[in-house]
């Protein structure tokens, strides 16, 4: 079942025993696909540790914590037509990596491919809200599946599966030259929400986002991980799309819901100050999305505000 058509790249800092893990996991895949490791700047030993164990990945180490624009570097070196996004923490089901090619193979304007989520708990951590559980140890589906299952988007005829507005980058097969052509991950936003950007500005160049329940990858949330930075970046990256993309009445609406609803402390006083600080940046950046992308994100306001899965903790 061996399948050349797909890098898988992984991003990671400073966790070697759980990216050690995800390897293991890509080596045992039946597609032995092509992997490549961004290390951001680890402290840990986790470059030397790579190279002992898996001397086949292609280990990148810039030297600095590139966030997901190591994802960037990664991308210009691969010489296979799509690529597999992961994390240190989660890991491909064996034959959804071929499943995700399939459709892009099939579907010349499909840009990108999110697969199934399910999440493997920490024995000490609680299940997310919203998420059905057998038993405290047991897998269980992450709750965004649900709004990627039920997109509320109109979606042509020949797409596989419900359209998306924007996609998971860890749980995401996406086409190589798209990626490349968008511009991939901003550099600005860094790391945290940063999606979003890369999805609406796939749309606009016409290229199309879905969903494919029968794709899955696994998820092991590492409980090492800074929250209220997590959250700080978030709400900031959230803003500047927003700002950067929305006509002014949509950013405005946004922009409330969110002053609203976010935890009211110093982490998101300080993001939202992150977000005025770039705002020279923002403006001179700026471009509103064509009517038909704007109209499709306009229908899922309802179901964002809604949303369990999407929240701003830490």
């Amino acid at each position: 079942m061996t399948d050349h058509r797909t890098t898988v790249v992984v991003i990671t800092r400073d966790r070697c025993a759980e990216l050690l893990h995800t390897l293991e996991r890509l080596a045992a895949l039946p597609e032995r696909p092509a992997v490549t490791v961004v290390d951001n700047a680890s402290s840990d030993g986790t470059a030397r540790a790579v190279r002992a164990r898996f001397p086949d990945v292609r280990l990148l180490t810039p030297g600095r914590n590139l966030g997901a624009v190591g994802r960037n570097l990664a991308a210009r070196l691969a010489d296979t037509p799509y690529l597999a996004f992961c994390d240190d923490d989660s890991w491909w089901e064996a034959g959804s990596l071929s499943g995700a090619a399939d459709l892009l193979d099939a579907h010349e304007r499909l840009a990108t491919v999110t697969a199934r989520i399910l999440v493997h708990p920490h024995s000490d951590a609680a299940p997310e809200r919203g998420a059905a559980r057998a038993s405290r140890d047991a897998p269980y589906e992450d709750p965004i599946v649900r709004e990627l299952r039920d997109s509320p988007l109109p979606r042509p005829d020949w797409l596989p599966g419900p359209a998306l507005g924007s996609f998971l980058a860890a749980a995401t097969v996406l086409r190589t030259d798209a990626f490349r052509a968008a511009g991939g991950f901003s550099p600005r936003l860094w790391l945290g929400g940063e999606e979003e950007l890369l999805a609406a500005d796939l749309a606009a160049d016409g290229w199309w986002l879905t969903y494919a329940e029968h794709l899955t990858i696994h998820h092991r949330p590492s409980p090492h991980r800074d929250a209220r930075l997590r959250r700080r970046h978030g709400i900031r990256n959230t803003l500047w799309f927003t700002w950067l993309r929305r006509p002014v009445p949509a950013a405005v609406r946004r922009t409330a819901h969110l002053a609203a609803t976010v935890p009211r402390d110093g982490t998101s006083a300080r993001a939202f100050a992150d977000a005025a600080a770039g705002l020279p940046w923002v403006l001179r950046e700026r471009r509103p999305l064509p009517r038909a992308v704007e109209h499709r994100l306009r229908l899922l306001e309802a179901p964002q505000k809604a949303s369990t899965a999407r929240r701003y903790v830490g």
